[in-house]
């Protein structure tokens, strides 16, 4: 699971690097930091929703689109996966 993660937070990286016009990524990017803020509130809310009751499937889908979001939010606070794993593992102990 974690390659599937790192893959599309480089990926994300690239489109915040070079950033092309038919790159939702990169559009969300630039839109700036509230309009990343909206879609994870709104994904977040959406799976709240699935897990009560929309099956299986549409929470799994879901939980990727927040996945997704949170991913370009770190990436547009300059912040990665080591920084959220390192916390998971502080927590831990």
């Amino acid at each position: 699971m974690s390659d599937v993660l790192d893959t599309l937070f480089r990926t994300i990286l690239e489109r915040q690097a070079h950033p092309t016009p038919n790159s939702y990524t990169a559009r969300l990017l630039a839109s700036g930091g509230d309009e990343i803020l909206k879609k994870v509130g709104e994904e977040a809310v959406e799976v709240i929703l699935a897990g009560k009751g929309q099956g299986d499937e549409r929470l799994i889908s879901e939980t990727a689109d927040l996945l997704y979001h949170v991913l370009v939010l770190l990436a547009a606070r300059g912040l990665t996966l080591e920084d959220v794993e390192a916390e998971l593992v502080r927590r831990r102990r």
